[in-house]
Formats: C-alpha cells, sequence, structure tokens
C-alpha cells in the first residue's frame, strides 16, 4: 500500500512537470578585462560617503557609468530579487518506475524533489539582506558597497580571480572585502553573491572564512553557485558531515560522484551504517570514482558511524592529490606522501597551517608558507610557535626554532636577539619561507631599542616589522638604516606623514639596485608615486629610464580607477585583488602596482597602500 501511494505521487509528480598590466600578465585577468576600451561615460555627482570626494561630470546620454555610485544607506537593505526559474532539463533527470519500486522513501523524496526547501520554522529563518561575518563596526566595509553596482562587473571581478596573489596584504585586504556583511547588488541574487564570494575564499586558502560564510545562509537559500562553493568549504576543512544539513534539502542539487559519496557518508552519520557501506562497496567495484576516493571515504564513512571496518590507505598508484583526497586525508588523520605533495598547489599549505586535527610541526610545516599568503597573522604565527615550546613531544629542528623565538624576545643583548632572528631567517632559496619567518619575527622586531650598531641589519629589521604592519616602530629606524638602502625605501614607502622623499638616496638606490630588471627600483618609484611622494616629473623621468609607461590604459585600469572615483573602497579592493593575481611578485608590473597603490590612497586605504608598496620593495 506505502510503495502504491509513493508511486503514485510519483506519476503525478510527472505528469505536473510535464505540464509545468604593460608587461602584466595579461592572461590573469578574465577576458577583455585588460583590452583597450573606450573611456566609462563619467560618473555623476554623487557623494558616496560623507567626506567622500565626488565627481562633477555628466554621463552621455544614452550610456550609464561602467562604476555606479554608492546609494545612500538604507536601513532597510536592498531587495534582493527570487531566484532563476527551475531548470526544464531536470525532467531528463526523473527515475523510470522499475527504478522507483527499488527506492526508499526518503530516496524518493530527494529523486522527485519532494524534501522541503527549509527545514526550519519560518521564524527562524535567517534574512539574506546582509550576507557576511564581519559587520561594519568590526573593520568590514560598508554594507551597501556593491549594493548599486551590475551584477556583470561583481561576476567578472569576483570569478575571474583564481585566488593566488602576489601580495600578503593585498590578499588581507580582499578577505577583508569578501567577508564583511554586505547588501546583493540590484539585479543579482543573494545566494549567488555570496556564493561567488565564499567560492573565491575557498580559491585564497581561506576555507575557514568561506565555511563561515556560508553557515551564515539557511540551506533553503542556497543556489547551486552557493551549493557548489559550500562544498568545496567543507572539503578543504576535511568537515564532511558539515554538509549533511544541505543534503536533506539540496540533495538533488548535484548527481556528481563526489556529491553522491559525501551523501554516504551523510547516511553513515545518521545512523544507516551499513547500507552506507554497502554503497560505498558497490561504488569501488563499479569504479564509479577512483579506489582512492572511494577507501578514504570509506575510512570517514567507519569512523562517523557505528559499523568499525579496517580500510587500508595504499597511495603507491595514485599519481596527484586532489581537494577530494586532501580533504578526507586530513580528517582521518592520514598525511599524503611528500612525493605527491611536491609542487601541488600550495592552498593545500593555507588549509593545514590552520586544520586542528593535524600536529603542530605539519601546521608549522604548512605556515612557512601561510604566513606569507596573508592566511596567518604575525599573531597567529607566535601562538603556534608558544604551542611547539611547550609541548614536550616536539623535538628536533621545529623545538630548536621555538627557542630561537623566544630567544628573540628575552635574550639580554640586542645582538643575541638579532642573532636568533636570523637563524629563524635562514631557510635556503625559499623566499616564500624567508618572508613567512618575517611575519614570525615582526613583534620581537619591533621590540628592539634603535641602536646604530645594528645599521647593517636594520633593512631586514624594518622588512620585518612592515610583514606585521608595524610602520611606527620601523619608521623610528629612520636616522640608522644607510641612505639609499632596502631599509631607507621602506621607511620612504611607509613612514606615517613621510614628506617629500630625498631624490639623492632615491638615485642611490636605483644605482645599486641588483634585482632582475631593476624590479625593485621600478616598484619603489611607483610605490611612491602612487603614494603622492614624488612630484610627476620625477616620476616620468625615472619611467623613462626604467622603461615604465604608467599612463597606459586598459579595460581593468579604467574601472579600478571609476571605483575610486566614486570613493568605493570595497569595490577598488575586489578589483585591486584580480590585478594582483599570481604566485610571485615577478607576475606584477610597476604599471598596475602604481594604479593599485594611487586607487587605495584616493578612497581612504592609504594604511593598506603602503604596507603593498612596501611589500613589493621587499620581495621584489
Amino acid at each position: 500500500m506505502k510503495a502504491a501511494h509513493l508511486l503514485a505521487g510519483a506519476a503525478l509528480a510527472l505528469t505536473s512537470a510535464l505540464a509545468l598590466a604593460q608587461n602584466a600578465p595579461q592572461s590573469l585577468l578574465p577576458p577583455g578585462f585588460d583590452d583597450p576600451a573606450p573611456a566609462p561615460a563619467p560618473v555623476p555627482a554623487t557623494p558616496a560617503r560623507p567626506g567622500g570626494p565626488a565627481s562633477t561630470s555628466v554621463p552621455a546620454a544614452g550610456s550609464s557609468p561602467v562604476v555606479q555610485p554608492l546609494p545612500p544607506a538604507s536601513p532597510s537593505g536592498v531587495g534582493i530579487p527570487s531566484g532563476p526559474p527551475a531548470d526544464p532539463s531536470v525532467l531528463a533527470k526523473l527515475p523510470t518506475l522499475e527504478q522507483l519500486e527499488k527506492m526508499t522513501p526518503e530516496e524518493l523524496e530527494v529523486a522527485l524533489g519532494l524534501t522541503p526547501q527549509f527545514d526550519i520554522s519560518p521564524g527562524a529563518r535567517r534574512s539574506t539582506e546582509q550576507i557576511g561575518i564581519i559587520d561594519e563596526r568590526e573593520g568590514g566595509f560598508a554594507p551597501n558597497s556593491v549594493s548599486s553596482q551590475r551584477p556583470s562587473l561583481i561576476r567578472a571581478a569576483l570569478a575571474g580571480n583564481k585566488g593566488l596573489m602576489v601580495s600578503r596584504w593585498g590578499h588581507i585586504l580582499l578577505r577583508r572585502a569578501l567577508a564583511s556583511r554586505l547588501d546583493t547588488p540590484a539585479g543579482m541574487n543573494a545566494g549567488d553573491f555570496a556564493g561567488l564570494r565564499a567560492g573565491l575564499l575557498v580559491r585564497m586558502g581561506e576555507a575557514e572564512a568561506a565555511r563561515a560564510l556560508v553557515q551564515d545562509i539557511d540551506t533553503g537559500n542556497w543556489t547551486p553557485i552557493l551549493n557548489n562553493a559550500a562544498f568545496s568549504a567543507y572539503v578543504a576543512t576535511g568537515d564532511f558531515t558539515g554538509i549533511c544539513p544541505a543534503m536533506i534539502t539540496r540533495g538533488a542539487m548535484r548527481t556528481d560522484p563526489q556529491w553522491e559519496t559525501a551523501g554516504l557518508i551523510c547516511r553513515a552519520f545518521r545512523g544507516e551504517d551499513r547500507y552506507s557501506l554497502q554503497q560505498l562497496d558497490h561504488a569501488l567495484r563499479t569504479g564509479k570514482m577512483p579506489a582512492i576516493d572511494v577507501l578514504l571515504a570509506q575510512k570517514y564513512a567507519g569512523a562517523a558511524g557505528k559499523v568499525r571496518r579496517a580500510v587500508t590507505i595504499e597511495w603507491d598508484n595514485v599519481d596527484k592529490i586532489t581537494p577530494w583526497r586532501y580533504g578526507l586525508a586530513l580528517a582521518v588523520g592520514l598525511k599524503p606522501p611528500e612525493t605527491l605533495m611536491q609542487g601541488a598547489d600550495p592552498r593545500y599549505d593555507a588549509y593545514s597551517a590552520v586544520a586542528p586535527m593535524l600536529g603542530l610541526e605539519r601546521r608549522a610545516a604548512a605556515a612557512d608558507r601561510a604566513a606569507a599568503f596573508g592566511v596567518l597573522s604575525g599573531s597567529a604565527m607566535v601562538d603556534l610557535y608558544g604551542q611547539i615550546y611547550t609541548d614536550p613531544d616536539v623535538t628536533g629542528d621545529w623545538s630548536e626554532r621555538a627557542e630561537d623565538l623566544r630567544g628573540a624576545y628575552v635574550l639580554a643583548s640586542s645582538a643575541g636577539r638579532v642573532t636568533a632572528m636570523q637563524k629563524l631567517w635562514e631557510v635556503g632559496d625559499d623566499p616564500v619561507a624567508r618572508y613567512s619567518r618575517q611575519v614570525l619575527t615582526g613583534f620581537a622586531a619591533a621590540r628592539l631599542p634603535v641602536d646604530p650598531a645594528l645599521a647593517d641589519n636594520a633593512s631586514q629589521l624594518v622588512s620585518s616589522m612592515l610583514a606585521v604592519g608595524l610602520d611606527r616602530n620601523a619608521a623610528r629606524w629612520a636616522n640608522v638604516v644607510p641612505e639609499g638602502s632596502e631599509g631607507w625605501a621602506l621607511i620612504a614607502l611607509t613612514g606615517p606623514g613621510a614628506g617629500s622623499v630625498d631624490l639623492g638616496a632615491l638615485e642611490s638606490f636605483v644605482d645599486a639596485d641588483g634585482s632582475p630588471d631593476s624590479r625593485k627600483s621600478a616598484f619603489l618609484v611607483a610605490g611612491l608615486a602612487g603614494l603622492g611622494r614624488i612630484s610627476d616629473g620625477t616620476r616620468n623621468s625615472y619611467a623613462g629610464d626604467l622603461g615604465i609607461d604608467f599612463d597606459r590604459q586598459s579595460r581593468w585600469t579604467r574601472m579600478i580607477r571609476s571605483a575610486a572615483e566614486v570613493d568605493n573602497p570595497a569595490l577598488v579592493a575586489m578589483l585591486a585583488g584580480l590585478g594582483m593575481q599570481g604566485a610571485g611578485w615577478d607576475k606584477m608590473t610597476p604599471r598596475y602596482l602604481y594604479t593599485i597603490v594611487s586607487t587605495l590612497r584616493q578612497v581612504g586605504l592609504e594604511g593598506e597602500a603602503r604596507m603593498i608598496a612596501a611589500e613589493a620593495v621587499a620581495r621584489g
């Protein structure tokens, strides 16, 4: 009788359904972003916020500005349009009557889309007017920052960013923009907007922040874009049971093997151990997924449920690591072989550095890259080494490094403390690890008294302080660093309220620059010009000598400058992140750096602009 009712309901459902940068790596930007294009129409004179600059030009007839000014703040937020209509192609995926007869009631509900959209009462549901995890009072951007922007522009800025950026400070700024509580752009689905932000956070290595962002939204409001981003976030954090609530209301959104296998893990977690393991055995026999993927899922499902089964994981025939394999390995306490991890995506280090299930030594090794990316702060690095120092089970090199960090704080002589820092900075030819260690020692360097006897080490100390944003502490060494040295250049860029730059010292720096293609000199000139610390004449003079065309325009430069003209810091931050993509500073050009620094300064983000300019010189 029950089966007959289910079949009748299935037939009814079927019937009803039938009735219904100069030398920049241009390829890093989405198609069309870096192609020269006609200048956008002028922006109307609407101030973005109290005290902000306003454009006085009027758009041409029949045109609209590329970047819209900020709308007046409104406590009621921005209306969110409903999602797109159902895709008719879903009819082709409906099961046959024979398949329906073999299904359990729960499977039938999922197959026919009969599961409820919401699993919570109306009174407990959360609004989607503003989505994010950092309020404006907590340092986030204004809620209405992008509400008046074209959805196509926001999609391009977020979906076109591959996530890996050259700048630690650019990463930190973009993370702040993505995590802010923002109104959705008019004409864009709130779930899609959140999904695009969460997806970019995952690509940046910020899986924890991405997971927190998607958890701020009821699963009943999830869209396919948000669902995919959420799944990636849960996989990257090794939290395969975290997606289970979405499986109840959104289980039919995907049909790929990974999604279905995650659903089996959830069934084991709910107590259906035997059924889950039987289906995983079937997937292993039929080759639905690679054997390593199914075996890792079996190991996790056994741990999540009550039925215990010994599962042996062998990596011999595995040729590459994937997010699925890495996330499951983290979750079940396994370490992928070093041969697989060599040359793997650096974002795995970002995921590992904050993974609570890993040991301190593995997290510290991952932190040697994660700190340079911007995932870990200086305080987080010191906390990690503090745990290593107090853990008697950690011995060897990592224990000695924790001792060196302690010495950098407490040794009696300044020379001894500097020596301890230098030991931490010795990481061979790995510039990423070296910069991460400078993040680690930043606060220790700031505690040193200014001493002319340390002039030979002053540039390294200044760079370490600026790696954690201690610009005022670094400025105390202005009279100690040799004129024209790298330390002098860093202070010239970051000194609070610094005036005009000594052109003689600038000339000395350029003459002594041994970086490839005089990259440090080009970055220094670009940074000083973007911050308004040298004249246009001086900028143009050095631009000719260094082969830089600061005035060349592209669609991307026009867009970010248009966003700066209407005083929209959040949009400038998103577009700046788009222009800072790359695996190293050799992918950045002086023209792009000048544009980013000058526009950030124009919208009131001068602190971030100074840090990015200094980082370019320190790491160039």
